[in-house]
């Protein structure tokens, strides 16, 4: 994550500056307890159940925000929204930034906006590097993908964006049933959270999806036994789609700078399953495969 103080306006703003993000695409706040969820938005009682079994952890909530607060989060993070995106993080270190900083912490994804995620400290710095302040170095991350998001229409939860936590694991934990948001681009309505552009954790090369195999010229990202003679990575030899859920960002990645190296213009990919973490999969590669079609911010100069 590319992370700033939530209360500060000036921070804030240097994530969009940084990353070239759009102003209206709004930024999930990270918080040290689920207590401190209550104090700064309204919580339903379903988002109670979802806090009580899931934080902390990979879900982002969606919440009404709370006004006259003594320490005011940032306009900036909601996109001008009258909703904040929370989450308590599960890691370790996440947890201990957090607390040592003793403020809420906004951050997105360490990449450039609409390119891909990065789940390795040698990706945030090729995007980076001169750009920011620090990089905290670990591991990489150990789930992959971003937190599933979910927000609230009369009580009732619904999947803004798929992520870490399955919707079947929330449907068996919790017996709830989750409606699936609209598409806020084509109905002309604002973006509700992160992961709803339909352009999204794009490569510069260009994505073919749901492939057998590739054709002549092109690279693959396989899941499964990779096509005799192919050219790639595999995400998970053994079609284990959270073992491909922990690899995707690192593979598009690793493809797209072999693409670069080698002259290719396409990256073909396997047919990932749908169900558990493979929803989220497939989700972040049709919006990395899709046409951008909105304006692109301004520039950052180093």
């Amino acid at each position: 994550g590319l992370g700033a103080s939530a209360i500060s306006d000036s921070a804030v703003s240097k994530i969009f500056l940084v990353k070239g993000r759009p102003s209206f695409n709004p930024l999930i706040v990270h918080i040290a307890s689920p207590e401190d969820a209550f104090l700064l938005a309204n919580v339903p009682k379903t988002a109670e159940k979802l806090i009580e079994c899931f934080w902390p952890g990979p879900l982002t909530l969606v919440l009404p925000k709370k006004s006259h607060l003594e320490n005011k989060l940032s306009d900036l993070v909601s996109g001008g929204l009258e909703t904040v995106a929370l989450r308590v993080p599960q890691h370790p270190i996440a947890k201990a930034l957090i607390n040592a900083f003793g403020k809420p912490v906004a951050a997105p994804s360490a990449n450039v906006s609409g390119k891909i995620s990065t789940t390795r400290t040698q990706d945030v710095l090729k995007n980076f590097d001169g750009k920011i302040s620090a990089v905290i170095r670990d591991k990489p991350c150990q789930i992959g993908l971003e937190s599933t998001i979910i927000g609230f229409e009369q009580g009732i939860p619904v999947l803004l964006r798929p992520g870490g936590i399955s919707t079947e694991d929330i449907k068996a934990k919790l017996n709830l049933s989750i409606s699936k948001a609209k598409d806020p681009q084509k109905l002309g309505e604002p973006i509700l959270a992160p992961g709803m552009l339909e352009s999204h954790y794009a490569p510069n090369t260009k994505l073919r999806l749901n492939a057998i195999q590739p054709k002549p010229g092109e690279l693959f990202l396989g899941f499964g036994r990779m096509p005799k003679g192919s050219q790639g990575f595999c995400l998970s030899e053994s079609s284990d789609v959270n073992e491909a859920g922990a690899n995707l960002f690192a593979a598009l990645n690793d493809l797209d700078l072999l693409a670069s190296k080698l002259n290719k213009e396409t990256i073909a990919v396997a047919p990932i399953p749908t169900s558990g973490m493979g929803q989220a999969i497939n989700d972040r590669l049709k919006r990395a495969a899709a046409t951008k079609n909105y304006a692109e911010p301004p520039k950052v100069a180093n």
